[in-house]
């Protein structure tokens, strides 16, 4: 396999899956991504085969893995993404220490394409998270509720005779079908508890603010609403290579 080589590797850790990418100071280069169940020291050594690179910055959400990523940054600078490092922006929070690594990379991210903006980070993950970023910019905490993942594995798992489905929009809110019925609580549902959310943040703190999604449902569920302003599929890596910047570059 032919070498790649890059100043950046960009480590995404959380509850599902586990997501690389290899940056120059400029931008991302390229994606490979693995299911967090199945991180070994081992499979992460086969995952980077043919990328070079120079310094890492890891957001985890999963304690347990943190030491299976020693051998990806051995001997290398690295950055493990929390409140103790530069960020470009305060984090206004009750106990700082206790937000979610990628939550922080998000915010660093729309804090570096959108500054003096207020900013709403929907991140359509295991958990759907609502993140809300101030002019300042600021941190300033947000909202967290069940994933699509976790509602649909738990009325399967919860129920005798509930299915496991398939997220997908619906061709009707009105199911004809159980799963299609479930399709269309799942899938329109969530597009309401989106909606209300925000409107409720928007009361809140009195501003309109953009509003962007991200995670492995945002173009499903977010794609057409107009309360969400741009979905970017790799925001998370984007404030990695953002937080590599602060750190590493200036």
């Amino acid at each position: 396999m032919p070498s790649i080589q890059a100043d950046l590797l960009l480590i995404n850790n959380n509850n599902t899956r586990t997501k690389f990418a290899l940056a120059s100071g400029d931008g991302l280069l390229e994606h490979r991504s693995i299911e967090t169940a199945e991180v070994t020291p081992e499979s992460i050594s086969h995952l980077l085969e043919g990328w070079v690179y120079e310094k890492v910055v890891l957001a985890s959400v999963v304690p347990s893995c943190v030491p299976k990523f020693e051998l990806a940054y051995e001997g290398k600078p690295m950055i493990s993404v929390s409140n103790q490092i530069k960020l470009g922006l305060e984090v206004d929070f009750s106990d700082p220490s206790k937000v979610g690594a990628d939550r922080l990379a998000n915010a660093a991210a729309v804090v570096g394409r959108f500054p003096g903006e207020a900013v709403i980070v929907v991140d359509f993950g295991t958990a759907v998270t609502f993140d809300i970023i101030d002019r300042r910019p600021a941190y300033i905490g947000g909202v967290i509720a069940p994933g699509l993942d976790a509602m649909r594995h738990y009325l399967h798992q919860r129920t005798a005779l509930l299915p496991e489905i398939d997220i997908k929009k619906p061709d009707s809110v009105i199911g004809k079908t159980t799963e299609s019925a479930m399709q269309a609580g799942a899938y329109h549902g969530y597009r309401g508890l989106v909606k209300e959310i925000l409107s409720r943040i928007e009361i809140e703190t009195g501003e309109s603010a953009k509003v962007i999604a991200t995670g492995g449902y945002a173009a499903l569920i977010a794609g057409d609403m107009p309360e969400i302003h741009l979905v970017e599929p790799y925001l998370t890596m984007d404030g990695l290579l953002q937080i590599a910047r602060i750190n590493f570059f200036s």
